[in-house]
């Protein structure tokens, strides 16, 4: 799932330098990702299996190891999956871990933000605070030569983060606690802030304003082809997930109750389907358990290393030519 605001804005801002606003997928406040919902371009990949299995911040450090540190270092984390020592990884031993690599990186990241932000040191983040923090600068006179087109993007940006935080603050006293601030930061963690999630999701997406998602505007949000390009697979597939799994009522369209069944599912647990999914993919007995030898086998799924970075590298940089 993603950063609260868009990467240009979360640095602090030490200068008046000022980069261009984005409307990227990839930066969006979304719902955690399907398997289905991968991205394409990781579809040859292993990120999303790394940041499941290890977290954000530690599946870079992965990256930057040898094959043979990382997979040193991968077999030290199957100890401590197997938690009841029994040299079988199950898919509930794996579901739990993932899920306790989801908590810790959630605390530490919010913990980052916190120190930023929290200015009076008070535990505590006001939207003064913030705001004046991350949006102070455009009350100056640098903010005058910004390009015209550019101050309407850092505008929306700012209505768009004190809607959120008005909503994520529960008691109206416009100071978020670290719970407030969390689902502030993370609004797709918490029950009471699912309407904000879908109402952004539909305002980056719906190009034509009329409050729904169609098919091309799905796509659109994906995908932009180039000219000549082939329509990939990837792309016919989820023009008929669209047709026959998101667009419930047939009407061509998804509206706030489609597009929250969407992109957050009830009764479905993420970590349990990635689970699956790497047990699927590493079993080689097909007895729906793990060795650590099976897992070390398959290690470039679990973790990355210098060398299948370099490696992917070069696959999709074949692929483009």
């Amino acid at each position: 799932m993603k950063s609260l605001v868009l990467p240009c804005l979360l640095a602090v801002w030490a200068s008046v330098a000022f980069c261009k606003p984005t409307s990227e997928k990839k930066d969006r406040v979304h719902h955690s990702i399907d398997l289905g919902e991968r991205d394409p371009d990781d579809q040859k990949g292993f990120q999303f299996d790394h940041e499941a299995f290890l977290g954000k911040e530690t599946a870079k450090t992965f990256d930057q190891l040898t094959p043979e540190e990382s997979k040193e270092r991968l077999g030290k984390i199957v100890d401590k999956v197997d938690s009841d020592s029994d040299g079988l990884v199950t898919s509930s031993e794996l579901r739990d871990w993932m899920k306790r690599v989801r908590r810790r990186w959630l605390t530490e990241s919010v913990g980052r933000q916190m120190d930023i932000y929290d200015t009076n040191k008070d535990g505590r983040v006001g939207w003064e605070e913030y705001h004046q923090r991350l949006y102070g600068h455009l009350l100056g006179e640098a903010f005058d030569d910004v390009p015209e087109k550019d101050k309407e993007a850092y505008k929306k940006m700012y209505k768009r983060d004190e809607r959120r935080f008005k909503m994520a603050d529960r008691d109206g006293d416009l100071i978020a606690t670290r719970e407030e601030f969390t689902a502030f930061l993370h609004p797709e963690e918490f029950d009471y802030m699912k309407s904000i999630v879908i109402t952004e999701t539909i305002e980056d997406i719906d190009k034509d304003g009329d409050g729904m998602v169609d098919v091309k505007e799905y796509i659109s949000d994906m995908y932009t082809p180039e000219d000549g390009e082939p329509e990939p697979d990837w792309v016919r597939s989820e023009k008929e997930q669209f047709r026959d799994f998101r667009d419930a009522n047939k009407d061509g369209k998804l509206d706030r109750t489609e597009i929250e069944r969407w992109i957050l599912p009830a009764d479905y647990d993420h970590a349990e389907s990635e689970a699956k999914h790497l047990i699927h993919e590493s079993d080689k007995n097909q007895d729906d358990k793990l060795t650590k030898q099976e897992i070390l086998d398959n290690w470039n799924m679990f973790v990355g290393s210098q060398v299948t970075n370099y490696g992917e590298d070069l696959t999709r940089k074949h692929d483009e030519l």
